[in-house]
């Protein structure tokens, strides 16, 4: 899988003759191929992909004939193949990111390529946004491994184990079935630690009566999974089946609202409008949902202030929330794929009552 072609295209729409990718997720977006400690170069016509010893013969089996792979050593340093192909290739304006390159970094490589970098982040960010089939085949394999992990570890939560512990049998089980990693640390916070959206897996026994809530996504292809789930353990008050019955309407109601080709605030406010309406509005302070693909929080966004419209084949999370300072919280968290004419959601696992163990 690599997206040369997207991207030369947009060098033309955008007048530049290259653009040098430095960021890894960006590299293998661009390339295909997940590791480098190098750089990517994407001219007009032409493509290339540097890399060192390490990386030089998996990157030569792995990236598409239209990518040529070249090593740079002590000899042939990474600058001077980079000058060596911007020379080739004529390139004049030449494009980087500025939003993943710190300002002394970005400096530094003007300076040892003897020539000015122009912004072009938005080249990649808004290719990134909308997937293509591929990509999203490797996300739904993803979602598949955690909705597999979730549903094995369920049976084994009892009174008595720790946070860290379900953490553990969740990663565990997303590993064992084919994950190649997590997309990000799992959350998983139980009793009164449910209130915390991004809670931390600590030392906290489950007792019955709890409430857990599990946030965590597996990898696959370098694209990754997100889900959140809220169980009860043994029993739960009216107050705790009625504030879940709230923020599943509110997720309803968001994912019902959404589409391509909308602000995200719009899908934000149909689900912030149910929670509000029940009189929860000030416990619910994230946004609706952020899209997502080679990392866990891309552009655009479903959040009170996401004024960008969202894109199609947008993957996008769905994730409010009510959290209750001191007593819990509840967050349910799906993936959607945003179409013209509304929203195809990916997650499987089980939410249309509150599970309790």
């Amino acid at each position: 899988m690599n997206h040369i072609a997207g991207i030369q295209q947009k060098l033309i729409e955008k007048g530049l003759d290259a653009l040098l990718i430095t960021d890894e997720k960006n590299q293998r977006y661009a390339a295909g191929f997940p590791f480098t400690d190098g750089a990517v170069l994407v001219t007009r016509e032409r493509a290339y992909l540097i890399t060192d010893s390490r990386y030089i013969e998996a990157a030569e089996k792995a990236v598409d004939p239209c990518v040529t792979v070249q090593l740079f050593d002590g000899r042939r340093p990474l600058m001077a193949r980079l000058a060596d192909a911007l020379r080739e290739n004529g390139v004049q304006r030449l494009g980087a990111e500025e939003q993943k390159l710190s300002h002394g970094a970005y400096l530094a490589w003007q300076k040892r390529l003897g020539r000015e970098l122009l912004p072009a982040q938005e080249i990649l960010t808004g290719l990134r946004a909308s997937k293509d089939e591929e990509e999203i085949a490797c996300m739904i394999r993803a979602q598949r491994i955690s909705e597999k992990a979730l549903e094995e570890t369920l049976p084994v939560i009892r009174p008595g184990m720790t946070e860290k512990e379900v953490a553990a049998e969740l990663v565990y089980r997303m590993l064992r079935h084919g994950s190649e990693g997590n997309s990000f640390d799992p959350i998983v916070v139980t009793g009164r630690n449910t209130s915390l959206p991004h809670g931390v897996p600590g030392d906290t026994v489950i007792r019955p009566g709890d409430f857990i809530t599990m946030d965590f996504g597996s990898l696959s292809g370098g694209y990754c999974s997100d889900m959140t789930r809220t169980v009860a353990v043994g029993s739960a008050t009216e107050e705790m089946k009625n504030i879940y019955d709230i923020v599943l309407k509110a997720q309803l109601a968001g994912i019902a609202a959404a589409r391509s080709g909308i602000p995200g605030k719009v899908i934000d406010g149909a689900a912030r409008k149910v929670i509000e309406d029940a009189g929860y509005g000030e416990y619910f302070g994230h946004g609706f949902g952020h899209s997502l693909g080679l990392d866990i929080h891309e552009p655009p966004t479903a959040g009170p202030r996401g004024e960008a419209l969202m894109e199609e084949n947008d993957l996008c999370s769905a994730e409010p929330g009510i959290y209750l300072p001191g007593k819990f919280g509840v967050r349910i968290e799906d993936v959607m794929i945003l179409r013209a004419d509304g929203a195809e959601v990916i997650t499987k696992a089980p939410k249309a009552e509150l599970i309790i163990l």
